[in-house]
Protein backbone atom coordinates (compact mmCIF):
# COMPACT_ATOMS: atom_id res chain seq x y z
CA UNK A 1 0.00 0.00 0.00
CA UNK A 2 1.29 3.46 -0.91
CA UNK A 3 2.51 5.70 1.90
CA UNK A 4 0.44 8.88 2.25
CA UNK A 5 1.11 12.26 3.81
CA UNK A 6 -1.25 11.26 6.61
CA UNK A 7 0.92 8.19 7.33
CA UNK A 8 4.01 10.37 7.63
CA UNK A 9 2.15 12.89 9.79
CA UNK A 10 0.98 10.17 12.16
CA UNK A 11 4.49 8.80 12.61
CA UNK A 12 6.02 12.27 13.00
CA UNK A 13 3.30 13.42 15.40
CA UNK A 14 2.42 16.50 13.36
CA UNK A 15 -0.48 17.69 11.23
CA UNK A 16 -0.70 16.51 7.58
CA UNK A 17 -0.48 20.14 6.42
CA UNK A 18 2.86 20.46 8.25
CA UNK A 19 4.17 17.44 6.34
CA UNK A 20 2.90 18.86 3.06
CA UNK A 21 4.66 22.16 3.65
CA UNK A 22 7.86 20.50 4.85
CA UNK A 23 8.06 18.40 1.69
CA UNK A 24 7.85 21.61 -0.33
CA UNK A 25 10.43 23.51 1.76
CA UNK A 26 7.86 26.06 2.90
CA UNK A 27 9.51 28.95 4.87
CA UNK A 28 7.04 28.60 7.75
CA UNK A 29 8.55 25.19 8.59
CA UNK A 30 11.89 25.20 10.38
CA UNK A 31 14.91 23.69 8.63
CA UNK A 32 15.19 21.00 11.32
CA UNK A 33 11.55 19.99 10.93
CA UNK A 34 11.89 19.93 7.14
CA UNK A 35 14.95 17.66 7.38
CA UNK A 36 13.20 15.34 9.85
CA UNK A 37 10.05 14.97 7.79
CA UNK A 38 11.88 14.62 4.47
CA UNK A 39 14.12 11.89 5.96
CA UNK A 40 11.07 10.12 7.36
CA UNK A 41 9.31 10.32 3.99
CA UNK A 42 12.32 8.77 2.27
CA UNK A 43 12.57 6.05 4.92
CA UNK A 44 8.89 5.18 4.52
CA UNK A 45 9.10 5.15 0.71
CA UNK A 46 6.77 8.09 0.14
CA UNK A 47 6.14 8.91 -3.54
CA UNK A 48 4.17 12.10 -4.40
CA UNK A 49 0.90 11.35 -6.13
CA UNK A 50 0.71 12.50 -9.72
CA UNK A 51 -3.07 12.59 -9.46
CA UNK A 52 -2.80 14.92 -6.47
CA UNK A 53 -0.48 17.16 -8.46
CA UNK A 54 -2.99 17.18 -11.27
CA UNK A 55 -5.82 18.09 -8.93
CA UNK A 56 -3.69 20.87 -7.45
CA UNK A 57 -3.30 22.29 -10.92
CA UNK A 58 -7.08 22.36 -11.28
CA UNK A 59 -7.70 24.77 -8.42
CA UNK A 60 -10.26 27.45 -9.10
CA UNK A 61 -9.08 30.68 -10.67
CA UNK A 62 -10.05 32.50 -7.49
CA UNK A 63 -7.96 34.19 -4.83
CA UNK A 64 -9.19 34.96 -1.34
CA UNK A 65 -8.90 38.20 0.59
CA UNK A 66 -9.30 38.38 4.38
CA UNK A 67 -9.91 41.78 5.97
CA UNK A 68 -11.06 42.88 9.44
CA UNK A 69 -13.89 45.23 8.52
CA UNK A 70 -15.98 45.94 5.42
CA UNK A 71 -16.90 49.39 6.77
CA UNK A 72 -13.31 50.70 6.85
CA UNK A 73 -12.46 52.65 3.66
CA UNK A 74 -8.77 51.79 4.11
CA UNK A 75 -9.43 48.10 3.49
CA UNK A 76 -11.82 48.85 0.66
CA UNK A 77 -9.03 50.78 -1.07
CA UNK A 78 -6.65 47.86 -0.56
CA UNK A 79 -9.31 45.56 -1.98
CA UNK A 80 -9.64 47.68 -5.12
CA UNK A 81 -5.90 47.35 -5.75
CA UNK A 82 -6.03 43.58 -5.29
CA UNK A 83 -9.05 43.29 -7.58
CA UNK A 84 -7.33 45.31 -10.31
CA UNK A 85 -4.42 42.85 -10.43
CA UNK A 86 -6.66 39.79 -10.09
CA UNK A 87 -8.71 40.86 -13.12
CA UNK A 88 -5.53 41.40 -15.11
CA UNK A 89 -4.55 37.80 -14.25
CA UNK A 90 -8.07 36.56 -15.11
CA UNK A 91 -8.86 35.57 -11.52
CA UNK A 92 -11.85 36.33 -9.34
CA UNK A 93 -11.96 37.33 -5.66
CA UNK A 94 -13.53 35.57 -2.69
CA UNK A 95 -13.60 38.15 0.11
CA UNK A 96 -14.27 37.53 3.78
CA UNK A 97 -14.32 39.77 6.85
CA UNK A 98 -13.85 39.07 10.55
CA UNK A 99 -16.10 42.05 11.30
CA UNK A 100 -13.71 42.59 14.26
CA UNK A 101 -14.85 39.22 15.64
CA UNK A 102 -11.89 36.92 16.20
CA UNK A 103 -14.21 33.95 16.78
CA UNK A 104 -14.84 34.00 13.03
CA UNK A 105 -11.19 33.58 12.09
CA UNK A 106 -11.12 29.78 11.78
CA UNK A 107 -14.32 29.67 9.74
CA UNK A 108 -12.96 32.22 7.29
CA UNK A 109 -9.65 30.47 6.70
CA UNK A 110 -11.35 27.06 6.64
CA UNK A 111 -13.59 28.41 3.89
CA UNK A 112 -10.50 29.43 1.92
CA UNK A 113 -9.11 25.91 2.29
CA UNK A 114 -12.39 24.19 1.37
CA UNK A 115 -12.82 26.26 -1.77
CA UNK A 116 -9.33 25.21 -2.94
CA UNK A 117 -8.41 28.81 -3.66
CA UNK A 118 -5.29 29.45 -5.69
CA UNK A 119 -3.96 31.76 -2.96
CA UNK A 120 -5.02 34.59 -0.71
CA UNK A 121 -4.10 37.99 0.70
CA UNK A 122 -4.46 38.76 4.40
CA UNK A 123 -4.90 42.45 5.27
CA UNK A 124 -5.10 43.84 8.79
CA UNK A 125 -3.27 42.86 11.94
CA UNK A 126 -6.33 41.28 13.58
CA UNK A 127 -6.61 38.98 10.60
CA UNK A 128 -2.92 38.27 10.07
CA UNK A 129 -2.50 37.27 13.73
CA UNK A 130 -5.31 34.75 13.30
CA UNK A 131 -3.71 33.40 10.12
CA UNK A 132 -0.24 33.08 11.64
CA UNK A 133 -1.48 31.15 14.69
CA UNK A 134 -3.40 28.47 12.78
CA UNK A 135 -2.31 25.42 10.83
CA UNK A 136 -3.24 27.04 7.54
CA UNK A 137 -2.55 24.37 4.95
CA UNK A 138 -0.46 24.83 1.86
CA UNK A 139 -2.16 27.70 0.00
CA UNK A 140 0.21 30.56 -0.98
CA UNK A 141 -0.49 33.69 1.06
CA UNK A 142 0.74 37.28 1.17
CA UNK A 143 0.23 39.48 4.24
CA UNK A 144 -0.16 43.26 4.23
CA UNK A 145 1.53 45.31 6.97
CA UNK A 146 3.11 42.36 8.76
CA UNK A 147 6.88 42.88 8.71
CA UNK A 148 7.98 39.50 10.03
CA UNK A 149 6.17 37.38 7.46
CA UNK A 150 8.50 36.40 4.57
CA UNK A 151 5.87 37.15 1.89
CA UNK A 152 4.57 40.59 2.82
CA UNK A 153 4.20 44.17 1.68
CA UNK A 154 4.08 46.77 4.41
CA UNK A 155 4.49 50.43 5.17
CA UNK A 156 6.91 51.47 7.92
CA UNK A 157 4.19 52.22 10.47
CA UNK A 158 6.58 52.98 13.32
CA UNK A 159 8.41 55.53 11.23
CA UNK A 160 5.11 57.01 10.06
CA UNK A 161 3.87 57.82 13.56
CA UNK A 162 7.31 59.09 14.51
CA UNK A 163 7.07 61.52 11.58
CA UNK A 164 3.66 62.71 12.82
CA UNK A 165 4.97 63.28 16.35
CA UNK A 166 8.05 65.10 15.03
CA UNK A 167 5.77 67.36 12.99
CA UNK A 168 3.81 68.27 16.13
CA UNK A 169 7.03 68.91 18.07
CA UNK A 170 8.25 71.18 15.26
CA UNK A 171 5.09 73.24 15.79
CA UNK A 172 5.98 73.74 19.46
CA UNK A 173 3.80 71.04 21.01
CA UNK A 174 5.18 69.17 24.00
CA UNK A 175 2.02 67.68 25.50
CA UNK A 176 1.23 65.14 22.79
CA UNK A 177 -1.33 62.37 23.32
CA UNK A 178 -1.83 59.10 21.46
CA UNK A 179 -5.21 57.44 20.77
CA UNK A 180 -4.62 53.74 20.14
CA UNK A 181 -6.62 51.05 18.36
CA UNK A 182 -7.67 49.61 21.70
CA UNK A 183 -6.80 46.04 20.64
CA UNK A 184 -3.39 44.42 20.95
CA UNK A 185 -2.19 44.04 17.36
CA UNK A 186 1.13 44.30 15.56
CA UNK A 187 0.04 47.54 13.86
CA UNK A 188 -1.01 49.26 17.08
CA UNK A 189 2.19 48.14 18.82
CA UNK A 190 4.33 49.52 16.00
CA UNK A 191 2.46 52.82 15.89
CA UNK A 192 2.61 53.22 19.66
CA UNK A 193 6.36 52.60 19.55
CA UNK A 194 6.65 55.25 16.85
CA UNK A 195 4.87 57.66 19.20
CA UNK A 196 7.35 56.87 21.98
CA UNK A 197 10.32 57.12 19.60
CA UNK A 198 9.19 60.50 18.32
CA UNK A 199 8.99 61.95 21.81
CA UNK A 200 12.22 60.40 23.07
CA UNK A 201 14.24 61.40 20.01
CA UNK A 202 13.49 65.04 20.92
CA UNK A 203 14.19 64.54 24.61
CA UNK A 204 10.57 64.43 25.77
CA UNK A 205 8.65 61.84 27.73
CA UNK A 206 4.98 60.99 27.70
CA UNK A 207 2.43 61.25 30.44
CA UNK A 208 0.75 57.81 30.72
CA UNK A 209 -2.58 59.60 31.07
CA UNK A 210 -2.13 60.94 27.55
CA UNK A 211 -2.27 57.44 26.01
CA UNK A 212 -5.90 56.39 25.70
CA UNK A 213 -7.73 53.65 23.84
CA UNK A 214 -9.99 54.19 20.86
CA UNK A 215 -11.62 51.52 18.73
CA UNK A 216 -10.20 52.29 15.28
CA UNK A 217 -13.40 54.13 14.38
CA UNK A 218 -15.04 57.53 14.70
CA UNK A 219 -16.97 56.74 17.89
CA UNK A 220 -13.81 55.63 19.68
CA UNK A 221 -12.00 58.79 18.67
CA UNK A 222 -14.85 61.02 19.83
CA UNK A 223 -14.91 59.38 23.25
CA UNK A 224 -11.10 59.48 23.56
CA UNK A 225 -11.00 63.21 22.85
CA UNK A 226 -13.44 63.96 25.66
CA UNK A 227 -11.49 61.80 28.10
CA UNK A 228 -8.23 63.54 27.21
CA UNK A 229 -9.65 67.03 27.56
CA UNK A 230 -11.13 66.17 30.98
CA UNK A 231 -7.63 65.55 32.37
CA UNK A 232 -6.21 68.10 34.85
CA UNK A 233 -3.28 68.60 32.44
CA UNK A 234 -4.73 68.00 28.94
CA UNK A 235 -2.58 67.66 25.80
CA UNK A 236 -2.25 70.35 23.15
CA UNK A 237 -1.84 67.83 20.31
CA UNK A 238 -3.17 64.33 19.57
CA UNK A 239 -1.60 61.65 17.38
CA UNK A 240 -4.22 59.12 16.28
CA UNK A 241 -4.04 55.45 15.29
CA UNK A 242 -5.83 56.18 11.99
CA UNK A 243 -7.85 58.77 10.10
CA UNK A 244 -11.21 57.50 11.32
CA UNK A 245 -10.02 57.90 14.90
CA UNK A 246 -8.75 61.41 14.09
CA UNK A 247 -12.08 62.43 12.58
CA UNK A 248 -13.81 61.23 15.75
CA UNK A 249 -11.29 63.14 17.88
CA UNK A 250 -11.93 66.38 15.99
CA UNK A 251 -15.69 65.94 16.33
CA UNK A 252 -15.32 65.26 20.05
CA UNK A 253 -13.21 68.38 20.50
CA UNK A 254 -15.71 70.52 18.62
CA UNK A 255 -18.57 69.20 20.76
CA UNK A 256 -16.88 70.54 23.89
CA UNK A 257 -15.92 73.86 22.34
CA UNK A 258 -12.25 73.17 21.57
CA UNK A 259 -11.04 74.45 18.20
CA UNK A 260 -8.77 72.51 15.85
CA UNK A 261 -6.01 73.49 15.29
CA UNK A 262 -6.18 76.75 17.31
CA UNK A 263 -6.51 74.94 20.66
CA UNK A 264 -5.46 71.37 19.84
CA UNK A 265 -3.69 69.92 16.79
CA UNK A 266 -4.65 66.49 15.46
CA UNK A 267 -2.78 64.03 13.20
CA UNK A 268 -4.25 60.92 11.58
CA UNK A 269 -2.80 57.91 9.79
CA UNK A 270 -3.87 56.44 6.39
CA UNK A 271 -4.76 59.48 4.22
CA UNK A 272 -8.23 58.32 3.31
CA UNK A 273 -9.99 60.31 0.60
CA UNK A 274 -12.14 62.10 3.18
CA UNK A 275 -9.04 63.43 4.95
CA UNK A 276 -8.53 66.11 2.30
CA UNK A 277 -12.18 67.24 2.38
CA UNK A 278 -12.95 67.09 6.10
CA UNK A 279 -13.14 70.42 7.96
CA UNK A 280 -10.49 71.13 8.97
CA UNK A 281 -8.65 69.06 6.39
CA UNK A 282 -6.65 66.38 8.14
CA UNK A 283 -2.90 66.29 8.55
CA UNK A 284 -2.05 62.61 8.28
CA UNK A 285 0.48 59.92 7.48
CA UNK A 286 -0.13 58.61 4.00
CA UNK A 287 -0.37 54.89 3.36
CA UNK A 288 -0.48 54.08 -0.36
CA UNK A 289 -3.46 51.78 0.22
CA UNK A 290 -4.34 50.97 -3.39
CA UNK A 291 -0.65 50.40 -4.13
CA UNK A 292 -0.39 48.10 -1.09
CA UNK A 293 -3.21 46.02 -2.55
CA UNK A 294 -1.65 45.92 -6.00
CA UNK A 295 1.77 44.94 -4.69
CA UNK A 296 0.33 42.24 -2.44
CA UNK A 297 -1.61 40.74 -5.33
CA UNK A 298 1.40 40.82 -7.65
CA UNK A 299 3.49 39.04 -5.01
CA UNK A 300 0.77 36.44 -4.60
CA UNK A 301 0.63 35.67 -8.31
CA UNK A 302 4.42 35.45 -8.38
CA UNK A 303 4.27 32.94 -5.51
CA UNK A 304 1.58 30.97 -7.28
CA UNK A 305 3.88 30.64 -10.30
CA UNK A 306 6.85 29.52 -8.25
CA UNK A 307 8.80 32.79 -8.37
CA UNK A 308 11.01 34.03 -5.54
CA UNK A 309 9.27 36.70 -3.47
CA UNK A 310 10.75 38.97 -0.82
CA UNK A 311 9.10 41.13 1.81
CA UNK A 312 8.76 44.79 0.81
CA UNK A 313 8.77 47.76 3.20
CA UNK A 314 7.41 51.06 1.87
CA UNK A 315 8.18 54.55 3.19
CA UNK A 316 5.32 56.58 4.73
CA UNK A 317 4.72 60.22 3.84
CA UNK A 318 3.55 63.11 6.03
CA UNK A 319 0.69 65.05 4.44
CA UNK A 320 0.41 68.51 6.05
CA UNK A 321 -3.09 70.00 6.08
CA UNK A 322 -5.17 72.25 8.34
CA UNK A 323 -5.73 70.13 11.45
CA UNK A 324 -2.29 71.01 12.82
CA UNK A 325 -0.89 74.41 13.73
CA UNK A 326 1.60 76.13 16.06
CA UNK A 327 1.04 75.82 19.77
CA UNK A 328 -0.39 79.03 21.14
Amino acid sequence: MKVSIKDIAKKAGVAPSTVSRALKNHPRISADMQATIQALAAEMGYVPSESARHLAGKQSRTIGVAIPDFTDPFYMNILSGIEEVAIAHQHELFVGSFNQDLDRDRKLFDAFDQKRLAGFVVAGSLVDAAYLTRDSGDIPAVLINHYEYPFSVAIDQMRGVEMGVNHLISLGHRKIAYVSLGTTTSSDSLRYQGYINGLESSGFSTNPNWVVEGDGGIAGGLSAAKRLMALPDPPTAIMCYNDRTAIGVINGLHQIGIAVPDDVSVVGFDDLEIAAYFLPSLTTIQQPHVHLGRQAAEKLFALMHGATVQAELLEPKLIRRNSTGPKK
